[in-house]
């Protein structure tokens, strides 16, 4: 049987971190009527019957809508998190599986600044939990901070905030990099973008025990804001630890309007790429109508972290 010592234990120090940082842990409901609308995610559908009716349910993608419903409704609670399964319909691959252990935390009127601060410092609280039981293997001693713009300058030497046209960006890879594959069908920016970035970029980051990728294009901006003395990026961060994507973190949008637009737009996409439709998020919709709090938060793979930190060859639940 799997020693479970790994498991266990970045576990008691996630929740010892946030105990200590004064943080409330709150519990989120994994069946939902929207399970987050992300154009390249996929939920997994549920049927509750009730009442001879066949109500539609997802298992969520993300705790994220529940979470920002308990900050905009419970003024007492500033600073939330959880720690709990989520489900996306994807392939399984060495970092990737259908069923995952995601830390998710938010803080009320602060900026994603603060986010940052807090990821570098539970990584260092993790690790030296971790190195008591020496089960420890890769200690992170530096935590940089890099713009996703300077990533590319230095691997590809492309300006790419001088690339936010969709036709511009492909007719750039398609002149510059003739060994990234193209789709034959024309695609969104983003999907241009990650063709660049996973082939010419990323391979690199396993040179880098820990990095702070910041400042995203803004067409990658999804529920983040724009900066706003630069309109060219968003506030979006992601962490890579030796070159595995740890978390995702967004100075959070509270507009409506905007979000509103954005979330139509990746309906529309959704439905032209996969065939399929979700259920609009109407709960939400109508809390972020209210009015959300100021806030940011992130998403972190918990069994990445412990992949990351301790090289165990099997980090994943099961």
């Amino acid at each position: 049987m799997q020693d479970l010592t790994y498991q266990f234990e970045v576990i008691r120090a996630i929740r010892n971190f946030f105990e200590v940082h004064s943080f409330t842990e709150v519990l989120t409901p994994p069946a939902v009527e929207n399970p987050g609308m992300e154009t390249h995610i996929h939920p997994f559908q549920l049927f509750h019957k009730n009442q001879n009716k066949i109500a539609e349910m997802y298992l969520h993608t993300s705790p994220e809508f529940h979470m920002k419903e308990i900050l905009a409704h419970h003024p007492k609670l500033n600073d939330i998190y959880t720690l709990s399964y989520c489900f996306r319909d994807e392939p399984i691959s060495d970092i990737h599986r259908s069923q995952f252990l995601m830390l998710e935390w938010y803080r009320k009127n602060q900026r994603y600044e603060k986010i940052m601060d807090d990821t570098s410092s539970l990584v260092k609280y993790t690790q030296d939990h971790l190195d008591q039981f020496g089960i420890l293997k890769n200690k992170i001693t530096s935590f940089p901070h890099v713009t996703i713009a300077d990533l590319f300058k230095e691997y590809t030497s492309v300006d790419i905030l001088n690339y936010l046209d969709t036709n511009e960006l492909k007719e750039m890879i398609a002149t510059d990099f003739k060994d990234v594959p193209l789709p034959s069908i024309d695609c969104s920016w983003d999907d241009y973008f990650f063709l660049l970035f996973l082939n010419k970029v990323e391979p690199h980051l396993k040179n880098h025990p820990y990095l702070l990728i910041n400042e995203f294009p803004a067409p990658l901006s999804a529920l983040s804001t724009i900066k706003e003395d630069d309109e060219r990026v968003c506030e979006r961060f992601e962490v890579y630890l030796h070159g595995v994507e740890l978390s995702n973190s967004f100075n959070e949008l509270t507009d409506f309007k905007t979000l509103k637009k954005r979330f139509e737009i990746q309906a529309a996409e959704k439905k032209s790429l996969y065939g399929y439709e979700l259920p609009w998020p109407e709960t939400f919709m109508k809390m972020m109508e209210q009015g959300y709090p100021r806030s940011a938060g992130i998403a972190l793979g918990v069994e990445r972290l412990l992949y990351s930190l301790t090289n165990v060859e099997n980090p994943f639940f099961k």
